[in-house]
């Protein structure tokens, strides 16, 4: 059949493009895209330097109540200049200025000053340096979104490329990568964490690294790439003998097509749900080692060291810096972990 007769026939839509037809027409999936691409462009916004660029600015006083006006207060306001009150006995011979403290406390007395006292919009108020936590918490999800989102794909590229290898080869190959895999998961995982980050942070590697965001990114992806390995491993054993695998293999398709074109695809829900969940548990992992001092360096602020000055704040009543971390982790979080539901239900094959 010549290539002009090919051309015209009707072409079947792809994985992706059928995947994405599905997605359409589930409206919680849509809406929870919308939110996550907002978080997205937010974070890109804030790398920048389009928005909460002067986070570290002090713009009000201390603990300042969150409120939405854009004057704090403006009028005139009494400064009382108080004064010594005049002796009731005649010292004239031992202070020459005894006869003017009277005049001096009537002039004090009509002494009147306008202060002006404004402040910026201040929707989530002020920390305890006066620094408006709205921005704050702007730039924390730049940091945070950015260690959950490069840590969890990072970890998945890891996992699910030595998960295809060992479950699609089999013999020597995964009998090594299953001892490796035997080996990380016998440290305990907090242990393995302070380890890695003992290494990374002061060891010779930390130079190379610095002290940035990118430290704990590799140490979260080093050690979550476990669990998603074991799952990927155990699909790719199930679907290396299936009959559309045997019949790429005959057609002449190679091992990498075969395991990244043709497994993958069929596969790719169970990889999403683990992208998701270790999304949200990288971001509570960063909330941690921030908190312990083992995250984000000092000049920097995430959700994780907000967090944690919230600690001392909501001891005070100071309610307000712990209410906006949480608002905008939490909306992430579910908006990103609906998203993957939608888009595990839309790749699934069984329910093609």
């Amino acid at each position: 059949m010549s290539a002009e007769i090919l051309a015209t026939l009707p072409q079947s839509p792809g994985v992706w493009a059928q995947a994405w037809k599905r997605l359409k027409n589930d409206r919680v999936g849509m809406v929870s895209l919308y939110i996550t691409g907002l978080f997205i462009l937010l974070v890109l916004a804030a790398q920048l330097g389009l928005v909460a660029k002067d986070w570290q600015k002090e713009v009000a006083i201390p603990f300042a109540a969150p409120h939405l006006v854009g004057k704090i207060s403006d009028g005139t306001q009494n400064a009382i200049v108080e004064s010594v009150a005049g002796p009731n006995v005649d010292i004239s011979d031992v202070d020459p200025l005894a006869t003017r403290y009277k005049e001096w406390e009537e002039r004090a007395s009509k002494f009147k000053t306008t202060v002006t006292v404004k402040a910026d919009t201040l929707p989530f108020g002020g920390d305890q340096q006066g620094r408006d936590v709205f921005s704050k918490v702007i730039k924390g999800a730049q940091v945070s979104i950015t260690v959950g989102l490069a840590a969890a794909l990072l970890a998945t590229l890891i996992g699910t490329i030595l998960g295809a290898i060992g479950g699609y080869f089999g013999g020597p190959v995964g009998d090594f990568l299953e001892w490796v895999y035997n080996v990380f998961t016998a440290i305990p995982y907090i242990l393995l964490v302070f380890a890695l980050a003992a290494v990374l942070k002061s060891g010779p590697l930390a130079s190379t690294l610095g002290s940035g965001h990118w430290t704990v990114i590799i140490i979260l992806s080093l050690v979550g790439w476990t669990g998603i390995y074991r799952l990927v491993r155990a699909e790719y054993m199930k679907h290396r003998s299936r009959e559309y695998v045997r019949a790429a293999e005959a057609i002449g398709a190679s091992h990498a097509s075969r395991m990244f074109t043709h497994i993958l695809p069929n596969i790719s829900h169970v990889v999403l749900v683990q992208l998701s969940l270790h999304v949200v548990g990288f971001i509570k992992a960063e909330v941690i080692l921030s908190y312990l001092g083992l995250g984000v360096p000092l000049d920097m602020v995430s959700w994780g060291t907000m967090l944690s000055e919230a600690q001392t704040e909501l001891v005070q009543g100071k309610w307000w810096q712990l209410a906006a971390a949480t608002a905008f982790m939490a909306t992430f979080v579910t908006a990103f972990a609906l998203l993957t539901d939608a888009l595990r239900d839309a790749l699934d094959p069984k329910l093609r």
